[in-house]
C-alpha cells in the first residue's frame, strides 16, 4: 500500500508547486486543517468501510465540515446562511455525507482540545437533527429573519456590511479612489501577460448582457489564495468598477476546476456534465435554496473555472470562537443538521437521487445512526493519526 506520503504529494503533483507547499505549511498546523486538505484521504479510506450503514443516494457537496457553511448574499440580494463549497460534489450515498461531517466534528474537537464526550453529544445533536428535517420531508432556509445566535449575527453582518469596508480590506486607494488589489500573503502579483490576457478576458465577458454587469470596467486582478483542500488550482480575484455610478465596485473570483476527489472512490454512475465547472454549478443551484450572486462556467485558455461575485470569507462558522460554548455551538450545529437535510430533500429526484418518499424514510428508521457515529470515531482516531506521521514528514523537510 502506498506510504501517506506518496498518496498526499501523488494527489497534489499537478497543482501549482509553489502553492501546494502554502497548502502543505497550513495542513501542518493542526489536525482539523488537514483534515480539510486531505478530502481525497478521507474517501479512498471511507470506500474501503465494511460497516457503513445503507443510505439513499442523494447529491452531496462531499466536503462537509463545519467550515463549508457560511453567510452570503444570493441572486436575489438577500443574506443566507448554508452549504457554500461544492467542488468535490457527487451523486452518492447520504451516509458519505453524514460520516464525513460527524468525522469533522470530532476532528475539530480534537484540534481545540475539548472533551470527547462533548463531541459525541454535539454529533448525536446533528444526526438527530438531520433525522427529523428528513422525516418532517419539508425542506427549510436559513437567513437573517429566522436565524438566531452565531448564525444570526453572521447575517446581520453581511446585511450591514458597507463595500466600503472590504474595499479597504482588499483594495489600495489613491486620491480617493480604488484602482488596484492589495498585495499580500492572501493577493499574489501576475506575470504582466496573464494579467493583461486575463483582463481583457473579464472585460469582454462582462460586456454581454447575460452576465448583468455589463456596465462595469476590469481595474486589476491577482492570483488569490484562499481554502485549504484547493490551494494549487488556479484562482483569481478581479476588481471591477461601474462606469455610470460613482464609488460603486465589483469583486470577482475565478476558481480553476477539477474532478471530483471522490469520484475515483465510487461504483455508482455520475452524469455526463459539459465541464467541472457545470458539475459544480448544478449541484450547486440544486442544493442551495438560493446561490451566490453572479454564479457562472467559464473558460480561460481550454480551462474550466467557476465564476462568482467574492464572498468574504470572514463570515464562515470558526470553531474557534465557540470553544467551551457549548449552548452555542449546539445551536451551531443544530442549523447545519437542517441545511444538510434540507440541500439532501431540495435535490431529491434529480438523475439518480433518491425521491422525497425515501428520505423521508431514511429519516423516520433512524438506527442507522449508531453505524454513522462509530464509523465517525473510527476516521477520527485514524486521521490524528495521520496528521501526526503528516506533521513529523513536514517538519524533517519531507515534503519540500
Amino acid at each position: 500500500m502506498p506510504s501517506l506520503h506518496e498518496r498526499v504529494t501523488s494527489f497534489n503533483k499537478d497543482r501549482l508547486p509553489e502553492i501546494v507547499q502554502l497548502k502543505y505549511k497550513a495542513m501542518a498546523q493542526n489536525v482539523f486543517v488537514f483534515f480539510r486538505g486531505t478530502c481525497h484521504l478521507f474517501y479512498e479510506d471511507l470506500s474501503n468501510a465494511k460497516e457503513l450503514p445503507p443510505s439513499p443516494l442523494t447529491w452531496i457537496c462531499g466536503d462537509l465540515h463545519p467550515e463549508n457553511f457560511g453567510s452570503f448574499k444570493g441572486d436575489d440580494r438577500q443574506e443566507y446562511f448554508d452549504l457554500n463549497d461544492f467542488d468535490e460534489a457527487v451523486l452518492a450515498p447520504a451516509a458519505w455525507e453524514l460520516v464525513r461531517m460527524v468525522t469533522s466534528i470530532f476532528v475539530a474537537f480534537e484540534s481545540l482540545a475539548l472533551r470527547k464526550d462533548e463531541a459525541e453529544k454535539v454529533s448525536r445533536l446533528f444526526l438527530d437533527t438531520y433525522a427529523a428535517v428528513l422525516k418532517n420531508g419539508k425542506a427549510l432556509i436559513i437567513d437573517s429573519r429566522t436565524a438566531v445566535g452565531v448564525v444570526g449575527d453572521f447575517l446581520n453582518t453581511v446585511k450591514q456590511r458597507k463595500q466600503k469596508e472590504l474595499l479597504k480590506r482588499v483594495a489600495v486607494s489613491k486620491n480617493g479612489k480604488f484602482k488596484e488589489l492589495l498585495l499580500d500573503s492572501r493577493h499574489l502579483v501576475l506575470e504582466e501577460g496573464l494579467k493583461d490576457e486575463l483582463i481583457d478576458y473579464i472585460g469582454s465577458l462582462v460586456k454581454k448582457h447575460t452576465f448583468s454587469v455589463e456596465n462595469f470596467k476590469v481595474l486589476d486582478v491577482v492570483f488569490r489564495i484562499a481554502g485549504t483542500g484547493s490551494l494549487g488550482v488556479k484562482r483569481y480575484l478581479f476588481l471591477l468598477k461601474n462606469l455610470h455610478v460613482k464609488g460603486k465596485y465589483l469583486f470577482l473570483d475565478m476558481k480553476q476546476t477539477r474532478p471530483s476527489s471522490i469520484k475515483t472512490y465510487l461504483k455508482i454512475n455520475q452524469p455526463i456534465w459539459a465541464s467541472e465547472a457545470a458539475r459544480i454549478i448544478s449541484i450547486q443551484k440544486r442544493m442551495q435554496n438560493v446561490s451566490p450572486a453572479l454564479l457562472h462556467c467559464t473558460i480561460f485558455k481550454n480551462e474550466t473555472y467557476v465564476l462568482k461575485q467574492m464572498q468574504p470569507v470572514a463570515d464562515k462558522i470558526n470553531f474557534q470562537q465557540l470553544k467551551d460554548h457549548y449552548p452555542e455551538i449546539n445551536k451551531v450545529v443544530t442549523d447545519m443538521a437542517i441545511l444538510t437535510a434540507s440541500a439532501q430533500l431540495r435535490s431529491s429526484g434529480r438523475q439518480g437521487s433518491a425521491i422525497a418518499d425515501e428520505l423521508i424514510a431514511f429519516g423516520e428508521n433512524d438506527k442507522w445512526a449508531a453505524g454513522i457515529l462509530k464509523n465517525a470515531q473510527e476516521f477520527a482516531a485514524r486521521i490524528i493519526m495521520d496528521y501526526a506521521a503528516f506533521s513529523s514528514g513536514f517538519n524533517n523537510g519531507l515534503y519540500k
